[in-house]
């Protein structure tokens, strides 16, 4: 049977002396943030790149806050203020384009601002006028049109310049007087050659 006084002895620990415990480290006092006043983490965003299809057809306006490749076609308006347009090597493009920056690589009929820069590829067309700071053209690329690469000036101006400018005529500015109504003397005034000389 099972006697009691074998089951409650502890075995004989070994005489090495206890070690002490590390004292424990202070205390300090951290603060939760209160949940009212709990900031968002800020959002990363990635640059999107939204992509308009070869048998896409578009008529109208086109405007938008993300880049975009264009290889459709396009008629009418583009404009992307703030962001970089590339026209594909298979797009047709019909329209005022405006962008940050634009890459063609296709065929582009119209007027094509950036406030960036503008690059014309080997295998890109532009028939129409360019406006940008920055104006490239690659060798082997199509352009007919004029440029005008003054810094300083975006879109926006560009298109102000379009408008008539009204001018307010200065107070200081002398005025016109008119002819004078005294007959002048022959004597005064010599006769303008080949007339009263024969």
């Amino acid at each position: 049977m099972w006697k009691r006084e074998e089951a409650v002895r502890v075995p004989p620990q070994p005489a090495t002396p206890p070690v002490p415990a590390p004292a424990p480290a202070p205390v300090q006092q951290v603060k939760a943030p209160e949940p009212s006043i709990a900031r968002p983490e800020p959002i990363r965003q990635e640059k999107a790149v939204v992509n308009i299809g070869k048998s896409v057809i578009i008529k109208g306006e086109l405007s938008g806050s993300e880049d975009l490749t264009i290889e459709g076609q396009v008629e009418g308006k583009i404009e992307l203020r703030q962001n970089v347009l590339t026209i594909g090597p298979n797009a047709k493009i019909k329209a005022q384009v405006a962008a940050k920056t634009i890459v063609v690589e296709g065929s582009v009929q119209g007027n094509v601002m950036a406030s960036e820069r503008i690059e014309i590829r080997d295998k890109g067309s532009v028939e129409g006028d360019l406006a940008a700071p920055r104006v490239a053209i690659a060798d082997g690329a199509h352009f007919r049109g004029s440029i005008d690469m003054q810094q300083g000036r975006g879109v926006a101006d560009k298109q102000a310049d379009h408008k008539p400018a009204v001018t307010a005529s200065s107070p200081a500015a002398p005025a016109v007087q008119p002819a004078s109504t005294q007959p002048s003397t022959p004597s005064s005034a010599p006769a303008p050659a080949g007339v009263g000389a024969r």
